[in-house]
């Protein structure tokens, strides 16, 4: 290169002497000629070639960053990437760069050098370092609206973790440096920095684990940067902000908590260590997060007035709520960064039944959840167990309303234990959601209790969950003794001039649930074998009935009147005898495995069905 040349070259031009030659040369020589034109037609104001000149320049650095990272494996690919990065951000920080460059520029290349943070680690530094840069000198506002568009367009492009860690890392340096309008500001980004992080967890590989713990780690530089904003306002905007915190860092703890990571709980704790010191902060106790008024409270005051796509961003904060308890309840380190006592939290909860009802109520967010792992889950019965044991407290604070309120996020949640009982592999844990499902259908009210069961039944798709809630109903029977339910139970109703208990466990209800399972609402005999269980489970309730309002001569339920036998034995009993026969019949000679599976399956029932006949003939020959 002749002096004449170097004399001519701009002051912020490459000193390409100092440049090893090798097989990037032509890359870095192409480089350096897109930077000239981009410099040259800036500081002549020549618009229309500048805008030319940039996308020429973006269209170059695509192909470098598209090169690596389709070929993962070529090591030339990745020192080009390398060298061509290395080489931008020695342009963008050498002195002095005119301002009118820099602001084209930062429009541009944050978006593009991002791609590069995929192809190694050291790209990844080289590019936030870029990143960073532009934030350092250009306006925030400006920085904010490029690095929130760069995390917009990305997912459709690219599903690297390592490609946002840059762009995160610059955002949470441009909050600090944001002058104005913080919380306006805050509030554009957020929702955009929470969707990228949930679409990355989503969509991440086993091998990519290390830079997600890149990307949750700067996820969680964003929640300090926010506390740091936070510290400097006043009044109610202050308020908004720390609200705006809670539903960030309960968003991100149930991203944590679903990823990847989860899969072994000791990956995540680091990160929710770091989560829980925000509580405090936020107002956030345990007390309120398991049962849902500090969700409700800032959720009020952040929400009400967005927009839906706004609060489409935090669509897992109740889901993080309780697993910010529930990580307490596995990590006494963790609860202690919450500044909690959570013994003494479980205490509260035994000793009020309505915070108890809502806090397995807000359960149900975990434990209906597919993204949560079985571990979290199980750690989630155990919690719900350990507030069921001990001194607990069987009086609701407040009145049949506020029960009534309760209600239908109870059923929820027990049709998520329900879940949990049928598919999780882990036996142990199937035994305790098992052990939970009866618990807490014990701490509900008889009347509550009984509707409960009978809209678990009727809203069920698995025969083998329905036989065993008929079963819970029939222990609820026992449990009810005719003579302790009369001795003990004040209000009574009075039917045929007699007296009888109000509890709808003794009452028609009951029949009306045979009924449900031995004929359907449509109007013909179940399915067999595939409902044998359910099938079962009704007749042994019903021959219950039968035999004991017979022996202790009463009729609570309606079981012995003319009517319901006569109903039971044309309507349920005949024609299933005669669905059962028929199946028996066509499988009889046959002798296949699924043939001897299915007469397996029908032996019970016939068993059953069979006595149950006999008795109902023998209490018609009365009339």
């Amino acid at each position: 290169m002749s002096s004449s040349m170097e004399e001519s070259k701009p002051n912020n031009d490459l000193d390409f002497n100092r440049v090893q030659l090798s097989d990037s040369d032509s890359l870095l020589s192409r480089l350096q000629h897109s930077l000239n034109s981009c410099s040259k037609s800036l500081e002549a104001e020549d618009f229309r070639q500048s805008d030319a000149a940039v996308c020429d320049l973006v269209d170059f650095l695509d192909s470098v960053s598209s090169s690596a990272l389709s070929n993962p494996e070529d090591e030339i690919s990745k020192r080009n990437a390398l060298e061509v990065l290395t080489a931008i951000r020695q342009f963008v920080s050498s002195p002095p760069l005119d301002q009118a460059i820099m602001d084209a520029l930062s429009f541009e290349l944050p978006k593009v050098v991002v791609k590069f943070g995929g192809v190694s680690d050291d790209c990844r530094e080289v590019a936030e370092s870029i990143v960073d840069h532009f934030v350092s000198v250009c306006s925030p506002r400006d920085m904010l609206s490029i690095l929130c568009e760069a995390l917009d367009s990305l997912p459709k492009v690219l599903k690297t973790p390592a490609c946002y860690v840059p762009i995160l890392s610059g955002l949470s340096k441009v909050f600090l440096c944001i002058q104005r309008r913080h919380l306006e500001q805050i509030k554009v980004a957020v929702p955009v920095i929470l969707n990228t992080v949930r679409a990355v967890c989503t969509e991440i590989d086993d091998e990519d684990k290390a830079s997600l713990r890149d990307l949750l780690s700067r996820a969680i530089s964003i929640a300090s940067s926010i506390q740091a904003v936070c510290e400097k306002l006043v009044g109610k905007t202050k308020e908004e902000l720390h609200g705006l915190l809670g539903l960030y860092i309960l968003q991100v703890m149930a991203l944590i908590s679903s990823s990847s990571l989860a899969d072994k709980v000791s990956s995540c704790i680091s990160f929710v260590l770091q989560l829980s010191h925000f509580l405090p902060f936020c107002g956030l106790s345990y007390l309120g997060l398991i049962t849902g008024s500090d969700v409700e409270a800032i959720s009020n005051m952040i929400l009400e007035e967005d927009c839906e796509n706004f609060m489409s961003c935090f669509s897992s904060v109740k889901n993080g709520a309780p697993l910010a308890v529930i990580w307490g309840h596995i990590s006494d380190d963790i609860a202690k960064a919450a500044g909690e006592d959570l013994a003494a939290v479980k205490s509260k909860l035994q000793r009020d039944q309505t915070k108890r009802w809502q806090a397995v109520g807000m359960l149900r967010y975990v434990l209906s959840s597919i993204d949560q792992p079985w571990d979290l889950q199980s750690c989630a019965i155990d919690f719900i167990l350990s507030i069921m044991d001990g001194n607990i407290s069987r009086e609701y604070n407040g009145n049949h309303s506020d029960c009534s309120s309760c209600m239908p996020s109870l059923f929820t949640a027990l049709q998520a234990v329900e879940r949990v009982i049928m598919y999780a592999s882990d036996a142990l844990l199937r035994k305790k959601a098992f052990t939970v499902l009866k618990k807490v259908l014990a701490d509900i009210p008889t009347v509550q209790r009984f509707d409960i069961l009978k809209a678990l039944i009727t809203n069920n798709n698995s025969p083998s969950m329905i036989a065993i809630l008929i079963d819970i109903v029939r222990e609820e029977l026992l449990k009810e003794n005719h003579q302790e339910v009369l001795s003990r139970d004040a209000d009574m109703i009075e039917v045929d001039n007699k007296i009888y208990p109000s509890s709808p466990f003794w009452s028609s209800n009951v029949l009306d649930l045979v009924g449900f399972i031995l004929k359907p609402p449509k109007g013909v005999p179940p399915t067999m074998p595939e409902h044998s269980d359910a099938v079962v489970s009704a007749l042994n309730l019903y021959r219950f009935l039968l035999i004991k309002e017979s022996t202790g001569k009463t009729n609570y339920s309606g079981v012995l009147s003319e009517t319901n036998l006569q109903k039971a034995y044309t309507e349920w009993f005949l024609p299933l005898r005669a669905l059962v026969s028929g199946i028996e019949a066509e499988n009889e000679k046959d002798c296949s495995e699924f043939a001897v599976d299915t007469l397996c399956a029908l032996n019970p029932v016939q068993l059953v069905l069979y006595r149950c006949i006999e008795l109902v003939e023998e209490n018609l020959k009365q009339f």
